[in-house]
């Protein structure tokens, strides 16, 4: 098994969208990439302590791989908005990769390369392409919020 995290958003529909895919054996929302320790919801909340809200996906790559995952994350949310995803404004709702290795990293780097150059959004992308840091599980409630509502109604494009 491998490891992915990525932030597009409010993690509820992020979390959704990769649990859809085959090969995702498991999915964990929470906070990473800010220096404060053990935040909370309410404490990311305040857009002080750095972090984004994100996905931690736990994958087979005998059955998906890296590279597909890259893919939905370019296709689940605007790359282009800087701090900002639909309605939710602020540094937790920024895009961002979280590699884990080099090899994540290359790939990462080579998708947003190919995503630019296909001029499909026709503004500059902000992801941002970090190594990953410290990934806080969010609270119980948070965790597959929108199936625990039967509201996972992302639909994977």
């Amino acid at each position: 098994m491998e490891k992915a995290t990525f932030a597009a958003g409010c993690f509820w529909g992020v979390e959704a969208a990769f649990r859809q895919v085959n090969g995702v054996v498991a999915t964990s929302v929470g906070y990473t990439g800010g220096p404060f320790p053990n935040p909370t919801y309410r404490d990311v909340c305040s857009d002080m302590t750095g972090h984004a809200e994100a996905v931690e996906v736990i994958f087979d790559p005998s059955q998906v791989s890296y590279d597909e995952l890259l893919n939905l994350f370019w296709q689940i949310h605007d790359p282009t908005t800087l701090n900002r995803q639909g309605p939710d404004i602020g540094t937790q709702y920024r895009s961002g990769i979280f590699f884990h290795d080099a090899a994540q990293q290359s790939a990462a780097l080579a998708s947003l390369k190919r995503l630019e150059e296909s001029g499909r959004f026709g503004r500059k992308v902000v992801t941002e392409i970090v190594p990953a840091t410290q990934f806080y599980r969010a609270e119980e409630y948070h965790q597959q919020y929108l199936e625990k509502r039967r509201l996972a109604s992302c639909k994977i494009p």
